[in-house]
């Protein structure tokens, strides 16, 4: 479970979020959507305790910058984070150890294997194109298998196999019971995965919404979105 309480964040007086409150459910697939500029990656950075910011954020009953709350919080950030001088098998290597993984190697393989990485496993970071960035990224926040997991902007230069392949993984966190939070400004790329949309526009949550709660007013995601983010509510 994730709780956003009354979040607030501000840059030089102005608020880039703006007390906002939500939360996701165990088991749960929630999309953080909004225009570029609308607050979602503040808001990600915010959870994932790299920011000072004003409010309260909960995982799974513990604050979110606490011990106890990171050993079952994974993060993969927009811009891949890599290490030039490590190979892709010495970045899992290096997760496995930080979380005190003894038994991970099967684990790991069914990973990198599944991202076309098996066969590259000891490249140096430095030699990782962004796209093979980003899937090492994702790696590495899957292997401790993550009680709660953000995702920003996942996408973004990824080939399709990789795509697909990280949907199917979006589908088997949710069937573990994972709290699932992906921020995007791309809809089509989360269409067929999420189930609660969370629209955000000049640092606010303008409309929350679940997917049954759309098909129940017969609403598309997309028109919703533009209703909200580009006409008035």
């Amino acid at each position: 479970m994730l709780k956003v309480n009354q979040l607030t964040k501000t840059y030089d007086k102005i608020k880039a979020v703006d007390n906002i409150s939500f939360h996701v459910k165990d088991g749960e697939i929630a999309v953080l959507l909004g225009p570029n500029g609308a607050g979602k990656s503040t808001t990600i950075k915010s959870i994932a305790g790299l920011l000072r910011y004003d409010g309260d954020i909960i995982i799974n009953d513990m604050p979110n910058k606490s011990i106890e709350a990171k050993r079952i919080f994974g993060y993969v950030p927009e811009a891949p984070a890599v290490f030039d001088m490590l190979t892709i098998e010495e970045h899992i290597k290096y997760i496995a150890s930080a979380y005190k993984m003894k038994n991970y190697k099967a684990k790991a393989k069914t990973l990198l294997e599944a991202f076309d990485l098996w066969d590259k496993k000891d490249k140096l970071g430095t030699s990782l194109s962004k796209g093979m960035k980003q899937k090492v990224s994702i790696c590495c926040a899957l292997l401790f298998e993550p009680r709660v997991i953000l995702f920003d902007e996942p996408m973004i230069g990824l080939d399709p196999k990789a795509i697909k392949t990280l949907k199917d993984a979006f589908l088997k966190l949710r069937n573990s019971g994972c709290t699932i939070l992906i921020s995007t400004h791309i809809i089509d790329s989360v269409e067929e995965v999420w189930d609660r949309a969370l629209i955000m526009k000049d640092g606010k949550i303008v409309l929350s919404r679940t997917r049954e709660e759309l098909a129940n007013n017969n609403e598309s995601l997309e028109d919703i979105f533009f209703h909200v983010t580009e006409g008035s509510l």
